[in-house]
């Protein structure tokens, strides 16, 4: 009687031995891996057990020579502390690994010069297409996403140059929580703006806008720091603002970090909101509903912006047309009683 080999655990088990330990051929043990829908529940589950008993690891380098695919995903971020941020690594994490992709995470600390950087390093992994916050990069960094056919979706803003994107009008919602403000009655409306990447640049265009529409537009009362934001950051301009001006009735804040430290300097100095100051954010993070009075803000669609991106992209990535080039997934306000 012939015996099945005795198997030693660890790095050097192959797809064959699992086969021969399960009693089925090496190419079964592929698709209970690669795609465990064409294999029946019993046997996949047969094979798992003895993948987990062995210790098999697939061997990601001859996977990737064979389908000439990393099966990774490269996605450039500029934060990896910002809410934001994370909710959309969320989002994007969903999709890609239901569909058996990994991310390469890189983090560009809002520089143009370290993304171009994360991008050439990271290419030496071969990752099959990239997903990407804002519009504003390197005419180096586009050179190469072109030269290399690299499937890419830019996120959190709307492209108007055919880039396939998936975001919102930043802008527009600058405009959005500003004409909210005028509404309740505020013409001295102040902007607090950090960080000034991109993004905050284009919420303070809407804003702009707006008040120049309403004819009360005043420059001065544009406060921007391009350190990067916090809550005492907050704090210490709302101090500043209202010295230099005591009239402002309103303050529009560039994102959610900003607004709570005003709010909480408010308190401090018994500023009573909305009646003698009305503070507006942007982003609706969770902590937006929670402080006293709460806070007002832009919601944005984080989570959904990752979830649509990684579609987008597989979609390139598998030669599908794009159902949508450009996705604009919107914003709500957020009204709340600081306004």
């Amino acid at each position: 009687m012939s015996r099945k080999p005795r198997l030693r655990a660890g790095s050097g088990i192959t797809m064959h031995d699992v086969g021969q330990a399960a009693g089925v051929s090496a190419i079964t043990v592929s698709r209970a891996l690669n795609t465990p829908d064409r294999v029946s529940p019993a046997l996949r589950d047969k094979i798992m057990q003895v993948v987990e008993q062995l210790g098999y690891v697939p061997n990601r380098s001859a996977r990737q020579l064979a389908s000439a695919r990393s099966r990774t995903v490269l996605v450039l971020i500029p934060s990896l502390s910002n809410t934001v941020f994370i909710d959309a690594l969320a989002g994007i994490e969903a999709v890609l690994q239901a569909a058996g992709y990994q991310m390469l995470i890189g983090n560009t600390h809002y520089s143009s010069d370290e993304e171009l950087a994360l991008l050439r390093a990271y290419l030496q992994h071969s990752p099959d297409g990239l997903l990407v916050t804002g519009l504003t990069q390197h005419e180096a960094f586009r050179q190469i996403v072109e030269r290399q056919s690299l499937p890419a979706v830019y996120m959190m803003d709307l492209s108007e140059d055919g880039r396939p994107c998936v975001g919102f009008s930043q802008e527009a919602a600058g405009t959005c929580m500003t004409q909210h403000l005028l509404a309740r009655g505020k013409c001295r409306i102040a902007f607090m703006g950090a960080q000034l990447d991109e993004r905050v640049m284009k919420r303070l265009a809407g804003y702009r806008l707006a008040l120049q529409q309403a004819g009360c537009h005043d420059p001065a009362l544009e406060w921007l720091n391009p350190a990067p934001s916090s809550m005492q950051m907050g704090a210490d301009m709302l101090d500043a603002l209202l010295a230099a001006h005591p009239d402002c009735d309103a303050v529009f804040c560039c994102n959610d970090d900003l607004a709570i430290g005003a709010i909480a300097r408010c308190q401090q100095r018994g500023i009573a909101l909305p009646a003698q100051l009305a503070i507006g954010g942007f982003n609706d993070l969770q902590a937006a509903a929670w402080t006293t009075p709460p806070l007002s803000s832009i919601a944005t669609p984080r989570f959904e912006i990752g979830q649509a991106a990684a579609r987008m992209l597989l979609q390139q990535i598998e030669g599908q047309p794009l159902s949508h080039g450009r996705l604009d997934l919107g914003f709500q306000l957020q009204q709340r009683s600081s306004t």
